[in-house]
């Protein structure tokens, strides 16, 4: 269904189909747009429940890993000083290298990044890949578990086997209802139902105080600038609702949202996932916005702080507008 709608001057330009999926506090699906069960590739928004793995390894103890650790473990960072800094400590940590990473080096998601390396003709390595947190931690969570550090990333290796037990069970799924892929870094990423992904973000903002979804909940959200980073979504989001709210984005447009409260101060937690067909993240993120409007989330100024997101304009090199994203759907009550 469309969700979206890009137009130069009047005209329509491109539209873009999406899916959204909100489940309450039981998981029970509450409201929707599209498909709320279409089977998604969460991407990156599922690392959380990758680090969930990690965390059961009790890698986080023996190495002495940090909550900033766990919040790099969870992001998608901007291959900042700061976050490629904090990579290579926790290698040091667990005993590992940068040569046992199995992820590449890629342009960052940061423009002022990129310029910078520009600048210095400088060429990303692998602990500059924005999910390098996630494969530092990975590689503890083998050491941890007394497995060898060569070919973690593997599907076959007992590190990843217990990954998917992890993340099935972080999605009320049999391990078998998980289907599996290789990501973009080179680890296996999971796919399952839209619906289920919101289930997911709705555990980790309604987890149990001292509980490891809890701490994950605790890193993300008191650290959303090792998250992402300067300027960036999913850091500005965290920052804006405070402990209120965690939220992920995942390449090809897929967002993850937990929210602690509801729009009445009696309401239990929800989780939000929404999917772009196009896999344009402009797009997401502008329904990101929209949603949390529908539903209410938070205060208006707290939704005010993401308001370059909610209806983007578009500029031409010259600077002058030239269109705008427009993002006016309705969500379908289940209740």
């Amino acid at each position: 269904m469309i969700a979206a709608t890009l137009y130069r001057g009047d005209v329509i330009e491109n539209t873009h189909a999406a899916h959204v999926a909100v489940v309450d506090a039981n998981g029970r699906l509450v409201h929707s747009f599209g498909d709320p069960r279409r089977v998604t590739l969460p991407r990156s928004a599922a690392k959380p429940a990758q680090a969930l793995a990690v965390i059961e390894t009790g890698a986080l103890e023996r190495f002495g890993f940090t909550d900033e650790d766990l919040a790099l473990m969870c992001g998608s960072h901007s291959s900042e000083p700061r976050h490629i800094e904090r990579a290579l400590a926790m290698l040091a940590r667990s005993n590992a290298t940068e040569s046992d990473l199995r992820c590449g080096g890629h342009p960052p998601i940061s423009d002022a990044v990129y310029r910078d390396w520009i600048k210095r003709d400088f060429t990303p390595t692998p602990v500059c890949s924005n999910c390098s947190g996630k494969h530092a931690g990975m590689l503890a969570g083998a050491r941890a578990m007394g497995e060898s550090l060569a070919d973690y990333h593997l599907p076959g290796h007992a590190l990843q086997a217990h990954v998917r037990r992890t993340v099935a069970r972080a999605v009320d799924l049999a391990d078998e209802d998980v289907q599996w892929a290789i990501d973009g870094c080179n680890l296996p990423t999971p796919a399952f139902a839209l619906d289920r992904l919101a289930r997911l973000y709705m555990k980790i903002a309604d987890a149990p105080e001292g509980s490891p979804l809890a701490r994950i909940h605790r890193a993300m959200t008191s650290h959303p600038e090792l998250v992402a980073g300067e300027g960036r979504f999913c850091t500005l989001l965290m920052q804006a609702f405070g402990g209120e709210l965690v939220g992920k984005t995942g390449a090809d447009a897929s967002y993850a949202i937990g929210v602690r409260r509801a729009a009445s101060s009696d309401a239990g937690a929800l989780g939000i996932a929404v999917k772009v067909e196009d896999g344009n993240t402009a797009v997401v993120n502008a329904i990101v916005v929209h949603v949390l409007d529908l539903l209410g989330i938070g205060t208006q100024d707290q939704r005010n702080a993401l308001a370059a997101f909610r209806n983007p304009l578009t500029r031409n090199t010259m600077g002058v507008p030239t269109g705008r994203l427009d993002v006016s759907f309705t969500l379908h009550n289940h209740s």
